[in-house]
């Protein structure tokens, strides 16, 4: 059983021992540290804090907790309830409110819960922001509100259909010609709160929606992380129902994938290439998703002569990156569109908006749209060390054995061939390299995967 403390949040698996594992004790330590970082951000009368969740087992319990300590150090809390992570995001800024916590592990299974923590924009917490709230968790210097003082909790459950409404209203989501393409979906929202917010979004654009694991009680029917592997039961549905494509989300509705009408993947990575290929057909801008994402996205981008730019690892650091190059689309290859005009998170309602208009633009079924752009495949290894090995020296190692090559360090190592490329990353967490090669055949990716592997086990002489 697991605690992670970083940068990014608090995860972890419900029950066990305190430190150890996110039980009732660590979730009241880890808010009332985000408390005061909250109330330490500037001097005010009234703080206010957007709290939303997903449907896990254990969410209203670590909510209820989350809530009630916010409430004991005087911050007023506008209560979701069950919720998305780009929901809760939007709402933050909508509440005028200091910072919002979603309550989510994300793909994780259903044993584990965390706390993902937003500033006064609705956006994650830098690096720096993170460690600060860390460092008050570990000081235990927190001050909590006197009886008059205490903050109060009122709840709102609008903001899913408040969220929808900002979706429609985007200039490039074409409702019209959606309720006129007359679509059939199927909608796998693994038993979370993707099941209340897609079928939704998708009634609102005249969409038939045929609802697979849409009772958003936490018991998640199959793996939670939306892969191939994970989807039979999705696949099968679209095929019987002869529906126009499948629609899966994870736990917290922040990433996308879709299955042809075919039953075949469409592929997690172009998820984002397709909502991408729509918005710079109708408006010219730059594109950003980070190293570890396909290459397919920089040759859509190049396609519409406009310029790509992959960032480090992780939406913090995307979001950064589309800042300063202006983008107009980004994300990350998992299935995280980020859509500025809306705002700067991972977002499944506006990435299934978003392909919708291109599907009823083109006119095409979802496996001719794939077969339409480039076709790339990737491999995601990893390596173990020793912990006694400097994996800093074995990563210098192989930048100086492909000198010659295209070599970008802002996030491990990248190393771009003019056919496939290889990324090389450590874990935060594990004595691990990790290894995400993408090629023109699975096999060719495979195989530079496994040659990489041996180039570092000869450098680390392991």
């Amino acid at each position: 059983m697991t605690l992670i403390k970083s940068i990014s949040g608090i995860r972890g698996t419900i029950g066990g021992n305190v430190g150890d594992n996110l039980t009732p004790i660590d979730a009241v330590k880890f808010s009332s540290a985000y408390g005061t970082w909250i109330k330490q951000q500037r001097q005010k009368d009234n703080y206010k804090v957007v709290v939303g969740r997903d449907a896990r087992i254990s969410g209203e319990m670590i909510q209820n907790l989350v809530m009630n300590t916010l409430v004991g150090l005087g911050i007023h809390v506008v209560d979701l309830g069950l919720s998305t992570t780009p929901t809760v995001e939007i709402a933050v800024p909508m509440e005028h409110a200091d910072g919002g916590i979603i309550l989510t592990a994300s793909h994780n299974p259903k044993q584990w819960n965390a706390l993902k923590l937003l500033n006064a924009k609705g956006e994650f917490l830098s690096a720096a922001e993170g460690q600060h709230i860390l460092d008050i968790a570990e000081s235990d210097n927190m001050q909590f509100a006197e009886v008059d003082s205490l903050g109060k909790i009122t709840k709102n459950d609008a903001y899913i259909d408040m969220h929808i409404d900002e979706v429609l209203n985007l200039p490039l989501v074409n409702k019209k010609a959606i309720e006129k393409a007359n679509f059939k979906v199927v909608v796998d929202g693994v038993n979370s709160t993707g099941g209340i917010a897609i079928p939704r979004l998708l009634d609102r654009l005249g969409v038939h929606a045929v609802k697979l694991y849409c009772t958003p009680n936490g018991e998640f029917p199959h793996n939670p992380e939306p892969l191939k592997e994970h989807l039979n039961d999705l696949s099968q549905m679209v095929v019987k129902e002869r529906a126009d494509f499948g629609i899966v989300v994870d736990p917290d509705v922040d990433r996308l994938a879709f299955v042809c009408e075919d039953g075949e993947m469409f592929g997690e990575e172009y998820t984002l290439v397709a909502c991408a290929d729509y918005v710079l057909s109708q408006t010219p801008g730059n594109t950003v998703s980070n190293m570890s994402s396909s290459r397919a996205l920089r040759d859509v981008t190049e396609s519409h002569v406009q310029t790509y730019e992959a960032s480090a690892v992780g939406e913090v650091n995307v979001v950064e990156l589309m800042k300063k190059n202006n983008a107009i689309i980004g994300g990350e290859g998992n299935g995280g569109i980020i859509y500025p005009e809306l705002h700067y998170g991972r977002d499944a309602l506006v990435g299934v908006a978003l392909f919708l208009s291109l599907l009823a633009d083109k006119k095409i079924k979802v496996s001719e749209l794939r077969a339409s752009y480039p076709s790339y495949f990737m491999s995601k290894k990893k390596i173990e060390l020793t912990p006694s090995l400097d994996v800093d020296a074995i990563l210098e190692a192989m930048k100086n054995s492909y000198i010659n090559e295209n070599i970008t360090t802002i996030d491990g190592v990248k190393i771009d061939f003019a056919e496939n490329w290889v990324h090389l990353r450590k874990s935060n967490t594990e004595p691990i390299i990790r290894i995400y090669t993408e090629a023109k055949s699975q096999e060719q990716a495979d195989a530079l995967a496994d040659r990489i592997i041996e180039e570092i086990k000869e450098v680390a002489n392991i």
